[in-house]
């Protein structure tokens, strides 16, 4: 068995704005083991400032990796605990490598028959027009639930484009989630969760900046509409440590992104513990390319949540790659009667020398 990685960069379709910037490219690495004449593709999702594995020597590890990848998945992710991101390449590597169809992960009436999954419509932070331009487009497209990020224009602003939606469309025609990814200050937070409350919002990203542990906990406790933890959760790894947080703060919610998590065995420990204390959850995608987007839906399919997952991210890009993977009303659905790039996983691999004749 051999291995090998590429690095890629995603290039957005239109400038994203987030509260911690505008993003007009994103860096992707992809891991492809082979063995036999067989190969298996996994995609390692880093965002950077976000990401705890967000460090300098990330391509090392990825060729520490490759240089033991005889140690297998189980040796490997217990060493990898400090770079979720490669555990979750990792994961879906060994998965591909091991199945009939190097796309098909989680066998399912998803890949099989076309069952759908509802998701919400993202909108991206930016000028009112802009925004509310993103929103009548999701709307023209069937979402029936839209997120939107918020915290990078004026918080005025923001509202009033919330209030212009509500007076279209009740909460029963249309959810509204709004992710502010950290961007309210401590001491203010609680006001303005009063005022989104007005507007039958169904609930709130991270606030405030991970970290503020106590001051979370809270907000949880006080808050008029419910909280979603979502970059609280990085960085956290011992299951001993992820139970601390979830009885201190006591969310309402918690936002599975695999890339940021440990991928699924992460993932799954956390919403394990979210089961057993009875809080919410839903999974999304951290603007992967079609390639972890397909393992994300594949598995998020499995789970069988009632709530629309975070999952619409595979237009974002002018160099994606194409994929069976349709939405279509709000729905994602995986269209067997289409096909990946034939050799795809082989014209990835920047080093095609070293597997070539596995």
């Amino acid at each position: 068995m051999k291995a090998c990685y590429k690095k890629y960069i995603l290039n957005f379709k239109a400038p994203s704005g987030t509260s911690r910037g505008v993003l007009t490219t994103k860096e992707t690495w992809f891991l492809i083991i082979g063995k036999n004449g067989q190969y298996g593709i996994g995609e390692c999702g880093i965002l950077r400032g976000l990401s705890f594995d967000d460090v300098i020597n990330y391509e090392a590890k990825l060729k520490w990796v490759c240089a033991n990848i005889h140690l297998g998945e189980d040796e490997l992710h217990a060493q990898l605990v400090r770079f979720p991101s490669i555990q979750f390449g990792l994961e879906q590597a060994f998965m591909s490598l091991q199945s009939k169809d190097p796309f098909i992960l989680f066998p399912s009436n998803f890949t099989e028959k076309g069952d759908v999954m509802t998701i919400n419509g993202l909108v991206w932070m930016g000028s009112e027009v802009f925004m509310h331009n993103q929103i009548q487009q999701k709307l023209k497209e069937g979402f029936k639930c839209i997120k939107l990020k918020i915290g990078a224009i004026d918080f005025e602003t923001e509202i009033s484009i919330i209030a212009s939606i509500r007076k279209k469309y009740t909460k029963e025609e249309i959810e509204l989630r709004v992710d502010a990814n950290g961007a309210f200050h401590v001491d203010e937070a609680l006001e303005k969760l009063k005022i989104l409350a007005d507007y039958d919002i169904h609930s709130i990203e991270q606030p405030i900046k991970q970290g503020n542990v106590l001051k979370m906990k809270e907000l949880c406790s006080k808050t008029p509409l419910p909280i979603a933890l979502d970059e609280e959760l990085i960085g956290v790894f011992d299951v001993t440590e992820k139970e601390k947080l979830l009885l201190t703060i006591q969310p309402q919610y918690i936002i599975l992104k695999p890339s940021l998590v440990g991928g699924f065995k992460g993932s799954m420990e956390w919403i394990s513990l979210a089961r057993k204390y009875n809080i919410g959850w839903w999974i999304t995608s951290a603007l992967e390319s079609n390639i972890g987007l397909n393992a994300i839906s594949q598995w998020a399919y499995t789970l069988k949540s009632n709530l629309p997952q975070g999952l619409g991210t595979g237009g974002l890009y002018t160099n994606n790659f194409d994929s069976p993977l349709s939405i279509e009303k709000g729905r994602i659905s995986y269209k067997n009667n289409k096909k990946w790039k034939d050799n795809l996983i082989v014209d990835l691999c920047i080093l095609n020398k070293d597997i070539k004749g596995i």
